[in-house]
């Protein structure tokens, strides 16, 4: 049973989560349940404007560290306002990125320690998924995807091919090292069928 629970997908650049996830609120809505639907970092006002300064821009427009405070400051707001009251009501709460984003790619991607970001989470926002889907898809297939697309929000993707294959190894790595949270999702193939692969692993 899914209502009251908080789900989180995963993914480097061109995955797929914004449009699984959309499909995944479409299917438990169909069974009745109330679904938030939202995004990281996004999802409230002031969430969504800290959005702007860490999306646009040159890749070397922040500091690691930078990133992940603003990234936590964002997700603090969000959780607060948003995340935490629908779950209280028996909402679920579908979100396209959460803390396993920032472990990739401030983490991974940038260098800081994982357990110095697990730290900054626990203390400052104290909220963690109860089930995570992390779609799994080759970097170059993922970001000539999002190039694709036409995203003006690229300034990760810009970060070089080095920074998106040390992301991809975090996502690989997470769902074996926490299987009691994270679900491998093979990302590969159509629409129907990745959401196929969703609701299966949901079950």
């Amino acid at each position: 049973m899914m209502a009251g629970r908080f789900i989180t997908l995963e993914g480097g650049e061109g995955s797929g989560k914004s449009t699984q996830g959309r499909l995944l609120a479409e299917v438990l809505r169909a069974d009745g349940l109330e679904v938030v639907l939202t995004r990281e970092p996004g999802g409230t006002p002031g969430a969504e404007a800290i959005r702007g300064l860490l999306v646009s821009g040159e890749d070397t427009r922040w500091t690691a560290w930078s990133e992940a405070l603003l990234m936590t400051a964002a997700r603090v707001d969000h959780v607060v306002r948003v995340i935490r009251p629908a779950l209280a009501r028996g909402a679920a709460v579908i979100c396209d990125r959460f803390i396993d984003s920032t472990r990739a790619y401030q983490g991974a991607g940038r260098g800081l320690e994982d357990a110095a970001l697990i730290d900054l989470h626990n203390e400052a926002v104290g909220l963690w998924p109860d089930f995570t889907l992390v779609l799994r898809l080759a970097p170059a297939e993922g970001l000539a995807r999002a190039a694709d697309r036409g995203d003006a929000e690229a300034r990760f993707e810009s970060a070089g091919a080095a920074f998106h294959a040390r992301i991809d190894d975090f996502f690989a790595m997470l769902p074996g090292a926490e299987p009691n949270r994270c679900r491998a999702i093979n990302a590969a193939g159509s629409i129907e069928v990745v959401s196929q692969r969703i609701r299966a692993a949901l079950c």
